[in-house]
């Protein structure tokens, strides 16, 4: 999750964790998440499903922050997609246009990865879409982790991107204490 503190404005426990990592290599797209959703200092869950498939199956989510928050977003990105088939810039765009101006969608706490065969995305609910340069996505508590170890591994030619995904999640499960290696790899062809 987004949040880093103990504890809420409520002070309340809150969800921490998350590690999602995307990666454009070798004409293949990887979307990798961790299984972890921690509350406070303990963890709630180890196996979570935090990267999916939506629309037609050709699009990839992984999201980090509050999950009721992400469930919201996959449906809503749905619906864009619905209305914008074949267009995930586009569709990516408007979702970003209705989370930061819609009453109750900016209230949500959630980052999201998304890609297909063409393009990866980051969103966040301050409107941001984003394509790296780089082909390469992390986001969530141990998200420049799994990025640093993934910019490291992009050069190695004895790896492609799904090992390379599954290396540098586990890198960042090693140092993040929010994030575990029961990971959800999925991947698309380009």
């Amino acid at each position: 999750m987004m949040n880093e503190h103990n504890s809420g404005a409520s002070g309340a426990p809150v969800f921490h964790g998350t590690t999602i990592l995307s990666i454009r290599k070798g004409g293949r797209v990887v979307v990798a998440g961790d299984g972890q959703v921690t509350l406070g200092q303990t963890v709630m869950k180890s196996n979570a499903r935090k990267v999916r498939r939506v629309g037609d199956g050709s699009v990839i989510v992984g999201f980090a922050g509050a999950t009721a928050d992400a469930f919201t977003l996959f449906e809503r990105l749905e619906a864009k997609l619905e209305q914008y088939p074949k267009q995930l810039t586009r569709a990516c765009v408007e979702l970003a246009k209705d989370w930061r101006t819609d009453r109750y969608l900016r209230r949500l706490e959630a980052m999201m990865a998304v890609a297909d065969k063409d393009v990866s995305l980051i969103l966040s609910g301050t409107g941001d879409v984003l394509e790296p340069e780089d082909g390469l996505i992390g986001i969530g508590s141990g998200g420049a982790f799994a990025l640093a170890a993934a910019r490291a591994l992009v050069d190695r030619d004895d790896m492609d991107a799904e090992a390379m995904a599954r290396r540098a999640m586990a890198i960042a499960g090693d140092i993040c204490i929010y994030t575990n290696n029961s990971l959800v790899v999925e991947t698309i062809d380009e």
